[in-house]
C-alpha cells in the first residue's frame, strides 16, 4: 500500500476544505509517525520545481495548496474566464444578494447542495465578498454583495432588486444541458 498515493487522493478528494491529521490516521489506520513520515515524504516529492502544488498545514489541516510563486499567473486565470454566469452561480448568487450577510453554510441549506466552489468563483470574480464574522459557533464568514455585483446588475443599491413576490415561478424544466449558462471550472 502506497501511503503517498493514498494521502494525495485523499488531499485531492477533499479540496479546499482540507482534512484534520486525525482524520488521516483514522481513515489510513496509521500512527502520529508514520503520518509524519508520509506527509514528509509527499512534501518532498512536492518541492520540485516542476510541480504546481504543495503540502501546507493551515489551522489543524491539510491542504493541497498552488505554490506561492506561481500566484501571478493564477491572478490571470480570473481574467480569462468565460464572463457568463453559471445557473448555479447565479443562484447562489441571488441566495447571498437577498439574504446578505449570510454564512456559507446557509447558503448550502437553502440551495440543498454545498457551495464552497461556487462561493470562491464568486468571490474571484469580485462579485461577492467577505462582510465580517458570524456570532455562530466557529464564527464563519459572513458574504455580501460587492459594488462590482450591483454595476453587473445595473443596479444603485440591493434594495432595487425585484421582490420575491413580484417574481413569477416558472415550472417548465430546463435543459441545463443546452442551457446559454455553462459552468465555470
Amino acid at each position: 500500500m502506497n501511503l503517498e498515493a493514498l494521502l494525495e487522493g485523499i488531499l485531492f478528494v477533499v479540496g479546499d476544505e482540507g482534512i484534520t491529521l486525525t482524520n488521516i490516521k483514522d481513515i489510513l489506520e496509521i500512527d502520529d509517525e508514520t503520518l509524519k513520515e508520509t506527509i514528509k515524504k509527499l512534501s518532498l516529492s512536492y518541492s520540485n520545481k516542476e510541480r504546481g502544488i504543495t503540502l501546507k498545514v493551515l489551522g489543524n489541516k491539510l491542504k493541497l495548496t498552488t505554490k506561492e510563486e506561481h500566484k501571478e499567473v493564477y491572478k490571470k486565470l480570473v481574467d480569462v474566464q468565460d464572463p457568463n454566469l453559471s445557473e448555479a452561480a447565479l443562484e447562489t448568487l441571488a441566495i447571498i444578494a437577498y439574504n446578505e450577510p449570510i454564512t456559507r453554510i446557509t447558503v448550502d441549506e437553502i440551495r440543498g447542495i454545498g457551495s464552497a466552489h461556487m462561493i470562491r468563483k464568486l468571490v474571484s470574480r469580485d462579485l461577492i465578498e467577505e462582510k465580517g464574522r458570524s456570532e455562530l459557533p466557529g464564527r464563519p464568514i459572513l458574504y455580501g454583495v460587492t459594488s462590482k455585483f450591483l454595476d453587473y446588475f445595473g443596479l444603485s443599491s440591493t434594495d432595487e432588486l425585484p421582490k420575491i413576490d413580484d417574481i413569477e415561478e416558472n415550472d417548465e424544466e430546463v435543459d441545463l444541458f443546452n442551457s446559454k449558462y455553462k459552468e465555470i471550472d
